[in-house]
Protein backbone atom coordinates (compact mmCIF):
# COMPACT_ATOMS: atom_id res chain seq x y z
CA UNK A 1 0.00 0.00 0.00
CA UNK A 2 1.36 3.49 -0.97
CA UNK A 3 2.65 5.27 2.19
CA UNK A 4 0.22 7.92 3.25
CA UNK A 5 1.34 11.95 2.78
CA UNK A 6 0.96 12.99 6.60
CA UNK A 7 0.31 16.29 8.27
CA UNK A 8 1.62 16.87 11.77
CA UNK A 9 -0.68 20.26 13.40
CA UNK A 10 1.03 21.36 16.46
CA UNK A 11 -0.72 24.22 18.46
CA UNK A 12 1.75 26.23 20.56
CA UNK A 13 1.09 28.60 23.29
CA UNK A 14 4.04 30.63 24.81
CA UNK A 15 6.04 27.42 24.21
CA UNK A 16 9.60 29.21 23.82
CA UNK A 17 10.72 26.64 26.69
CA UNK A 18 10.27 23.19 24.73
CA UNK A 19 9.95 24.49 21.34
CA UNK A 20 13.24 23.59 19.88
CA UNK A 21 13.33 20.36 21.71
CA UNK A 22 10.19 19.60 20.03
CA UNK A 23 11.20 20.47 16.31
CA UNK A 24 14.59 18.16 17.00
CA UNK A 25 13.17 15.26 18.18
CA UNK A 26 10.22 15.16 15.81
CA UNK A 27 12.37 15.94 12.44
CA UNK A 28 14.18 12.98 13.61
CA UNK A 29 10.87 10.86 14.55
CA UNK A 30 9.22 11.99 10.56
CA UNK A 31 12.70 11.10 8.88
CA UNK A 32 12.44 7.42 10.25
CA UNK A 33 8.64 7.30 9.14
CA UNK A 34 10.02 8.50 5.90
CA UNK A 35 12.62 5.60 5.83
CA UNK A 36 10.10 2.81 6.75
CA UNK A 37 7.79 3.90 3.82
CA UNK A 38 5.34 4.46 6.22
CA UNK A 39 4.47 8.32 5.05
CA UNK A 40 5.95 10.42 1.87
CA UNK A 41 8.66 12.30 1.38
CA UNK A 42 6.60 15.55 1.18
CA UNK A 43 4.73 14.98 4.65
CA UNK A 44 5.33 18.19 6.91
CA UNK A 45 4.76 19.54 10.29
CA UNK A 46 2.82 22.25 10.83
CA UNK A 47 3.38 24.71 14.21
CA UNK A 48 0.28 26.66 14.93
CA UNK A 49 1.04 29.87 16.85
CA UNK A 50 -1.83 30.80 18.90
CA UNK A 51 -1.18 33.96 20.10
CA UNK A 52 1.72 33.59 21.85
CA UNK A 53 3.26 36.31 24.24
CA UNK A 54 6.38 35.20 24.38
CA UNK A 55 9.12 34.50 21.80
CA UNK A 56 7.41 31.36 20.00
CA UNK A 57 6.75 32.96 16.99
CA UNK A 58 10.00 34.10 16.32
CA UNK A 59 10.78 30.40 16.63
CA UNK A 60 8.62 29.12 14.35
CA UNK A 61 9.98 31.49 11.89
CA UNK A 62 13.37 30.25 12.34
CA UNK A 63 12.26 26.63 12.04
CA UNK A 64 10.40 27.32 8.69
CA UNK A 65 13.41 29.21 7.53
CA UNK A 66 15.84 26.64 7.77
CA UNK A 67 13.50 23.61 7.40
CA UNK A 68 11.26 23.41 4.08
CA UNK A 69 9.48 20.77 5.30
CA UNK A 70 7.77 23.19 8.33
CA UNK A 71 5.01 24.83 8.17
CA UNK A 72 4.20 27.84 10.45
CA UNK A 73 0.67 29.29 10.90
CA UNK A 74 0.57 32.62 13.06
CA UNK A 75 -3.26 33.29 14.60
CA UNK A 76 -3.93 37.23 15.02
CA UNK A 77 -4.69 36.53 18.62
CA UNK A 78 -4.71 33.77 21.37
CA UNK A 79 -8.69 31.90 19.82
CA UNK A 80 -7.74 28.73 22.19
CA UNK A 81 -5.97 25.26 22.05
CA UNK A 82 -9.32 23.79 20.05
CA UNK A 83 -9.57 26.59 17.87
CA UNK A 84 -5.55 27.06 17.17
CA UNK A 85 -5.85 22.65 15.95
CA UNK A 86 -8.78 23.36 13.67
CA UNK A 87 -6.99 26.56 12.11
CA UNK A 88 -3.47 23.68 11.19
CA UNK A 89 -6.25 21.55 10.28
CA UNK A 90 -8.59 23.61 7.84
CA UNK A 91 -5.62 25.33 6.61
CA UNK A 92 -4.33 22.58 5.20
CA UNK A 93 -7.29 20.34 4.43
CA UNK A 94 -6.50 19.83 0.26
CA UNK A 95 -2.82 19.33 0.53
CA UNK A 96 -2.68 15.74 2.79
CA UNK A 97 -3.95 12.38 3.14
CA UNK A 98 -4.42 12.34 7.00
CA UNK A 99 -3.27 14.65 9.68
CA UNK A 100 -2.10 13.98 13.09
CA UNK A 101 -2.44 16.72 16.04
CA UNK A 102 -0.41 16.33 19.18
CA UNK A 103 0.44 19.29 21.57
CA UNK A 104 4.05 20.65 21.33
CA UNK A 105 5.01 19.10 24.76
CA UNK A 106 5.43 15.78 23.82
CA UNK A 107 3.77 14.57 26.73
CA UNK A 108 1.77 12.23 24.28
CA UNK A 109 4.69 9.81 23.32
CA UNK A 110 5.17 10.66 19.10
CA UNK A 111 6.04 6.77 19.21
CA UNK A 112 2.74 5.51 18.95
CA UNK A 113 2.33 8.06 15.33
CA UNK A 114 3.97 5.03 13.60
CA UNK A 115 0.89 2.34 15.00
CA UNK A 116 -1.69 5.50 14.21
CA UNK A 117 -0.56 5.86 10.61
CA UNK A 118 -0.20 1.40 10.44
CA UNK A 119 -4.39 1.17 11.61
CA UNK A 120 -4.83 4.37 9.30
CA UNK A 121 -3.20 1.96 6.54
CA UNK A 122 -5.38 -1.04 7.86
CA UNK A 123 -8.68 1.11 6.99
CA UNK A 124 -9.32 2.95 9.84
CA UNK A 125 -10.45 6.96 9.29
CA UNK A 126 -10.29 8.07 12.93
CA UNK A 127 -7.58 6.43 15.32
CA UNK A 128 -7.64 8.05 19.00
CA UNK A 129 -4.56 8.02 21.12
CA UNK A 130 -5.54 6.42 24.24
CA UNK A 131 -3.61 6.95 27.26
CA UNK A 132 -2.73 3.33 28.48
CA UNK A 133 -2.72 4.16 32.53
CA UNK A 134 -2.25 7.30 34.58
CA UNK A 135 -0.04 5.36 36.96
CA UNK A 136 2.37 9.15 36.76
CA UNK A 137 -0.44 11.06 37.51
CA UNK A 138 -1.06 12.25 41.10
CA UNK A 139 -4.01 10.86 43.16
CA UNK A 140 -5.51 14.19 42.78
CA UNK A 141 -5.31 14.85 39.16
CA UNK A 142 -6.11 10.64 38.19
CA UNK A 143 -9.33 10.78 40.29
CA UNK A 144 -10.53 13.87 38.84
CA UNK A 145 -9.26 13.10 35.00
CA UNK A 146 -11.37 9.70 35.01
CA UNK A 147 -14.04 11.21 36.87
CA UNK A 148 -14.43 13.86 34.47
CA UNK A 149 -14.52 10.80 31.31
CA UNK A 150 -17.23 8.90 33.55
CA UNK A 151 -19.31 12.02 33.81
CA UNK A 152 -19.63 12.84 30.36
CA UNK A 153 -20.28 9.35 29.15
CA UNK A 154 -23.47 9.41 31.89
CA UNK A 155 -24.37 12.72 30.74
CA UNK A 156 -24.45 11.23 26.86
CA UNK A 157 -20.94 13.03 25.43
CA UNK A 158 -20.18 10.59 23.44
CA UNK A 159 -16.13 10.99 24.44
CA UNK A 160 -13.73 7.71 24.41
CA UNK A 161 -12.08 7.27 27.80
CA UNK A 162 -8.65 8.88 28.66
CA UNK A 163 -8.36 10.24 25.19
CA UNK A 164 -7.39 14.53 24.75
CA UNK A 165 -6.73 15.60 21.64
CA UNK A 166 -3.84 13.08 20.03
CA UNK A 167 -5.50 11.40 16.95
CA UNK A 168 -5.40 10.70 13.53
CA UNK A 169 -7.94 11.74 11.03
CA UNK A 170 -8.25 10.68 7.46
CA UNK A 171 -9.18 14.05 4.86
CA UNK A 172 -12.19 12.83 4.23
CA UNK A 173 -13.21 12.80 8.16
CA UNK A 174 -12.13 16.33 8.31
CA UNK A 175 -14.35 17.22 5.67
CA UNK A 176 -17.05 15.88 7.52
CA UNK A 177 -15.91 17.69 10.07
CA UNK A 178 -16.02 21.17 8.48
CA UNK A 179 -19.87 21.10 8.66
CA UNK A 180 -19.57 21.75 12.58
CA UNK A 181 -19.89 25.25 12.81
CA UNK A 182 -20.08 25.63 16.53
CA UNK A 183 -17.97 28.59 17.84
CA UNK A 184 -17.85 26.60 21.08
CA UNK A 185 -15.43 23.27 20.14
CA UNK A 186 -15.32 20.61 21.79
CA UNK A 187 -12.90 18.08 19.73
CA UNK A 188 -13.21 15.21 22.33
CA UNK A 189 -16.81 14.99 21.43
CA UNK A 190 -17.07 16.32 17.97
CA UNK A 191 -14.73 14.26 16.50
CA UNK A 192 -16.80 10.66 17.35
CA UNK A 193 -20.16 12.36 16.23
CA UNK A 194 -18.79 12.16 12.59
CA UNK A 195 -18.59 8.43 12.74
CA UNK A 196 -16.04 6.49 10.28
CA UNK A 197 -14.43 3.17 10.93
CA UNK A 198 -11.59 4.18 14.12
CA UNK A 199 -9.41 2.37 16.08
CA UNK A 200 -7.47 3.14 19.47
CA UNK A 201 -3.49 3.46 19.95
CA UNK A 202 -2.33 2.98 23.62
CA UNK A 203 0.74 4.92 24.89
CA UNK A 204 2.18 6.13 28.28
CA UNK A 205 2.09 9.62 29.07
CA UNK A 206 5.46 11.16 29.45
CA UNK A 207 6.69 13.83 31.76
CA UNK A 208 7.26 17.42 30.62
CA UNK A 209 10.95 18.20 29.58
CA UNK A 210 10.60 21.98 29.73
CA UNK A 211 8.20 24.95 29.73
CA UNK A 212 5.19 24.56 32.37
CA UNK A 213 1.53 23.41 31.98
CA UNK A 214 -1.16 25.01 30.16
CA UNK A 215 -3.68 23.66 31.42
CA UNK A 216 -3.55 24.42 35.29
CA UNK A 217 -6.45 22.99 37.48
CA UNK A 218 -8.36 26.04 36.68
CA UNK A 219 -8.61 26.19 32.74
CA UNK A 220 -9.01 21.66 33.58
CA UNK A 221 -12.38 22.87 34.88
CA UNK A 222 -13.35 25.69 32.45
CA UNK A 223 -12.68 23.16 29.60
CA UNK A 224 -14.12 20.43 31.35
CA UNK A 225 -18.02 23.08 32.31
CA UNK A 226 -17.34 23.89 28.27
CA UNK A 227 -17.46 20.29 27.16
CA UNK A 228 -20.35 19.47 29.16
CA UNK A 229 -22.48 23.12 28.74
CA UNK A 230 -21.46 22.26 24.32
CA UNK A 231 -23.21 18.85 24.29
CA UNK A 232 -25.49 17.81 26.98
CA UNK A 233 -28.87 19.54 28.62
CA UNK A 234 -28.26 17.30 31.45
CA UNK A 235 -27.58 20.16 33.97
CA UNK A 236 -30.75 22.02 32.80
CA UNK A 237 -32.79 18.89 33.66
CA UNK A 238 -31.10 18.89 36.99
CA UNK A 239 -32.32 22.17 36.78
CA UNK A 240 -35.64 20.86 36.47
CA UNK A 241 -35.39 18.14 39.16
CA UNK A 242 -34.15 20.47 41.46
CA UNK A 243 -37.00 22.38 41.10
CA UNK A 244 -39.77 19.91 41.96
CA UNK A 245 -37.80 19.33 44.98
CA UNK A 246 -37.66 22.59 46.24
CA UNK A 247 -41.58 22.49 45.98
CA UNK A 248 -41.86 19.49 47.68
CA UNK A 249 -39.69 21.31 50.57
CA UNK A 250 -41.83 23.95 49.60
CA UNK A 251 -45.18 22.08 50.23
CA UNK A 252 -43.77 20.43 53.53
CA UNK A 253 -43.03 23.67 55.28
CA UNK A 254 -46.87 24.74 53.96
CA UNK A 255 -48.64 22.03 55.62
CA UNK A 256 -46.15 22.48 58.39
CA UNK A 257 -47.13 26.33 59.23
CA UNK A 258 -50.77 25.22 58.42
CA UNK A 259 -50.84 22.77 61.08
CA UNK A 260 -48.92 24.90 63.50
CA UNK A 261 -51.71 27.48 62.73
CA UNK A 262 -54.30 25.07 63.38
CA UNK A 263 -52.83 24.02 66.89
CA UNK A 264 -52.38 27.31 68.09
CA UNK A 265 -48.38 27.21 67.73
CA UNK A 266 -48.87 30.76 65.64
CA UNK A 267 -44.82 31.93 67.47
CA UNK A 268 -43.21 33.47 64.83
CA UNK A 269 -39.19 32.75 64.56
CA UNK A 270 -36.52 35.01 62.64
CA UNK A 271 -35.18 31.43 61.78
CA UNK A 272 -37.91 29.44 60.74
CA UNK A 273 -38.51 32.69 57.92
CA UNK A 274 -34.77 33.11 57.29
CA UNK A 275 -34.18 29.73 56.24
CA UNK A 276 -36.17 29.04 53.64
CA UNK A 277 -36.19 32.65 52.51
CA UNK A 278 -32.25 31.61 51.84
CA UNK A 279 -32.78 28.34 51.10
CA UNK A 280 -35.19 28.83 48.35
CA UNK A 281 -33.68 32.64 47.00
CA UNK A 282 -29.79 30.59 46.99
CA UNK A 283 -31.54 27.98 44.46
CA UNK A 284 -33.17 29.90 42.58
CA UNK A 285 -30.21 31.98 41.88
CA UNK A 286 -28.38 28.93 40.60
CA UNK A 287 -30.88 28.14 38.60
CA UNK A 288 -31.10 31.49 36.62
CA UNK A 289 -27.08 31.24 36.32
CA UNK A 290 -27.29 27.60 34.59
CA UNK A 291 -29.75 28.79 31.91
CA UNK A 292 -27.65 31.92 31.47
CA UNK A 293 -25.14 29.72 30.51
CA UNK A 294 -26.28 28.27 28.08
CA UNK A 295 -28.42 31.21 27.04
CA UNK A 296 -24.76 32.96 26.51
CA UNK A 297 -23.66 30.09 24.38
CA UNK A 298 -26.68 30.26 22.06
CA UNK A 299 -25.76 34.12 21.63
CA UNK A 300 -22.36 33.27 20.92
CA UNK A 301 -23.31 30.47 18.38
CA UNK A 302 -25.65 32.75 16.32
CA UNK A 303 -23.11 35.88 15.82
CA UNK A 304 -21.38 33.52 13.72
CA UNK A 305 -18.18 34.90 14.66
CA UNK A 306 -14.94 33.20 12.89
CA UNK A 307 -13.27 30.39 15.07
CA UNK A 308 -9.86 31.90 14.82
CA UNK A 309 -8.06 34.18 12.00
CA UNK A 310 -5.21 33.38 10.58
CA UNK A 311 -2.61 36.80 10.11
CA UNK A 312 0.82 34.62 8.82
CA UNK A 313 1.55 31.62 6.80
CA UNK A 314 4.87 30.22 6.44
CA UNK A 315 6.14 27.60 3.63
CA UNK A 316 2.88 27.22 2.96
Amino acid sequence: MNPARLLLVIPCYNEEAILHLTYSKLSVYYNSLKQQGLITEDSRICFVNDGSRDKTWNIIEQLCRQDSNIIGVGLSRNFGHQSAIMAGLEKNIDNFDCFITIDADLQDDMNAIAAMVEKHREGAMVVYGVRGDRSSDSWFKRVTAESFYVLMQKMGVPVVFNHADFRLMDRRVLQELGNFKEINMFLRGIVPLVGFRNDKVFYNRLEREAGETKYPLSKMLLFAWNGITSFSTFPMRLVLYFGVFNFLVAMIIVAYILFSYLVGYTVPGWTSTMLPLTFFSGSNMMALGLIGEYIGKIYEEVKGRPRYIIEKTLNE
